[in-house]
């Protein structure tokens, strides 16, 4: 590559926003606080999900994005509800509605359920059997 050319590069990188460039999630926001690093851990988690923020398209990224704040949301919600001892009618809609448009994101970004196994072979039913006489 020329001097020139990768100059050139260089100079697109710089003239992309922090976000772009990944240098900052949110713009204007510390992203120190409790919030942003569940945000965080969530995106990284996700994008683990679907082979990596490398193998992750920018649609993909910006909807894992959305799937990360829903589900931080939905988690301070969850508290709330387990600190009150329940939930006003009105805020189990707000969740209602929310966790729907987080399970319609998923599966937009190919995320789905993978139900497991659970049941016993033949020998390990025996063997637990066995073992409670």
């Amino acid at each position: 590559m020329s001097a020139v050319s990768s100059q050139k590069d260089q100079n697109k990188t710089k003239a992309r926003s922090r976000l772009s460039n990944g240098i900052a999630r949110l713009p204007d926001v510390d992203g120190r606080s409790v919030w942003n690093r569940r945000l965080r851990d969530v995106m990284v988690l996700h994008l683990a999900d679907i082979g990596g923020e490398d193998a992750a398209s920018e649609a993909e990224k910006s909807i894992v994005r959305r799937v990360a704040t829903l589900t931080v949301e939905l988690e301070q919600m969850e508290a709330r509800f387990a600190q009150t001892g329940g939930a006003e009618a009105e805020d189990l809609d707000l969740y209602q509605r929310t966790a729907g448009n987080l399970r319609r994101l998923l599966e937009a970004v190919g995320m789905k359920r993978r139900p497991k196994d659970v049941t016993p072979t033949l020998q390990g039913y025996i063997a637990s059997k066995g073992a409670g006489a």
